[in-house]
């Protein structure tokens, strides 16, 4: 790919980290004998998304949706298939991160990090905490020896552990234990993006507070931005200012998570928010929205809405026509064609 480098942003727009501009990632299936014949698996099909700098925006959806996708491809663990990465670097400049070639993906990586969802694979049990946490520093060559046992030591008090565990391996730890370290691996070269993917799906309620009280101490502390993936909306609501709701590749609905769980746009939505578990006994009583049917295959998506073989509001124009993700208040964005006729119901 050809390297892209893009005007600085506007004073108005200076506030934006990241843009992300019609990504869209096709994975080639090959079936058949031979392997002649190819089916196209749309993960993520044309997002258009931005992140700002210091907030933590939560991308939602059920599994398969293609929201770990989209979260890889901003990480450039993939290379996009299609659509632009656009990252504002620390001097104000722009770059199209998916159009980076490996030499200059290097320092892109160091800005951009990711918590991985398993805390038990991904650490490497045959290295110790210092290897693991050390070896990003190594790499990029900002620290070695006594300087780097430092720098361990003081990541592994930012994230609430004992320095002298440095020498142990990862299968002396519990999973709450096991994420921090992959926190602490995460915050080792100051980024100013972390994907959180799925990173506190794995452990135990108890557990899972704590790990979200330290990644919004962290936030606070280096005003780190963050991308968190997740399926729990109960953990958007308490972590992430906004929130992106991701459907068979498409972002279906946008705003502040005060505004979209209070009044949803998207009937997608409107059965995710059905499913968060109600503390108060009165409030169990209101109906769970189910969607009906399975979530489409998504190598053949349907035609129009994609959601329309499983929502309850649907109408004929939502089979042949695609609705374009548009702002339907102030802030507020969704992709369907009635969401100023329907009173969905939120939170």
């Amino acid at each position: 790919m050809t390297e892209l480098a893009i005007d600085p942003p506007a004073p108005a727009e200076v506030d934006v980290l990241m843009e992300v501009k019609d990504l869209t990632m096709h994975f080639v299936v090959r079936k058949g004998f031979l392997g002649r014949s190819v089916t196209n698996v749309r993960a993520v099909d044309g997002v258009d998304l931005s992140v700002r700098a210091g907030e933590a925006l939560g991308l939602v959806g059920e599994t398969g949706c293609g929201k770990t996708t989209l979260g890889r491809c901003i990480a450039r663990a993939y290379d996009p298939t299609r659509g632009q990465i656009l990252y504002r670097e620390k001097d104000g400049s722009v770059v199209d991160a998916a159009a980076l070639g490996r030499g200059r993906l290097k320092p892109y990586r160091r800005d951009v990090r990711v918590v991985f969802q398993d805390p038990y694979s991904s650490l490497n049990p045959r290295m110790t905490l210092l290897q693991i946490i050390g070896e990003p520093l190594k790499v990029h060559h900002v620290a070695s020896g006594r300087e780097l046992e430092e720098k361990v030591a003081d990541l592994l008090k930012r994230v609430g552990l004992r320095p002298e565990y440095m020498r142990r391996y990862p299968h002396a730890f519990s999973g709450g234990e096991r994420q921090r370290i992959s926190i602490a691996r995460a915050l080792a070269l100051d980024p100013r993006l972390v994907i959180a993917d799925e990173a506190v799906s794995a452990l135990d309620v108890s557990v899972r507070a704590q790990i979200l009280n330290l990644l919004e101490d962290l936030q606070a502390e280096s005003q780190l931005t963050y991308l968190f993936i997740t399926h729990d909306l109960s953990v958007v609501d308490y972590l992430c200012q906004r929130v992106a709701v991701m459907y068979l590749g498409r972002i279906v609905e946008l705003g502040e998570t005060q505004s979209v769980y209070e009044s949803p746009q998207h009937p997608y939505t409107e059965s995710l928010l059905s499913a968060i578990p109600k503390p108060d006994p009165r409030a169990r009583k209101r109906l769970r929205i189910r969607s009906t049917g399975e979530l489409p295959d998504p190598s053949k998506p349907p035609s129009g809405c994609h959601f329309h073989t499983r929502c309850a509001y649907a109408k004929e124009i939502c089979m042949v026509q695609t609705p374009l993700l548009r702002q339907t208040r102030p802030g507020h964005l969704a992709a369907c064609h009635f969401s100023e006729e329907l009173e969905l119901a939120g939170v």
